[in-house]
């Protein structure tokens, strides 16, 4: 596993950055409105205006929160599909990329 990113949070928007060898952007998460069960509870920007990704609430079996993250774009050949968790430093948060086919 590796971290892809650093980010922050104020109430319900984290802001931080993503850096891979083919991604280095500012980024924002923010709350989305569910339209339905399954909708993702956040939607991840870059630039304020362009969306990169989408975001599910999860919980861990020690109760723990997370979010599930899928980031896609065109020009991407597949999605990239992480992990959004609390670090140790209190209110860091780091995405931590995962070679798998979402939850």
């Amino acid at each position: 596993m590796a971290t892809i990113g650093t980010f922050t949070k104020s109430g319900d928007l984290f802001t931080g950055a993503i850096k891979t060898l083919s991604i280095s952007a500012k980024a924002t998460i923010k709350a989305a409105d569910k339209a339905s069960s399954k909708a993702p509870d956040y939607r991840i920007f870059v630039n304020p205006a362009v969306e990169l990704g989408a975001a599910w609430k999860k919980i861990t079996a020690e109760g723990r929160e997370y979010l599930s993250v899928k980031l896609d774009d065109p020009s991407f050949p597949a999605p990239i599909y992480a992990t959004l968790v609390e670090s140790d430093e209190a209110g860091t948060y780091n995405l931590i990329w995962s070679r798998r086919n979402g939850d």
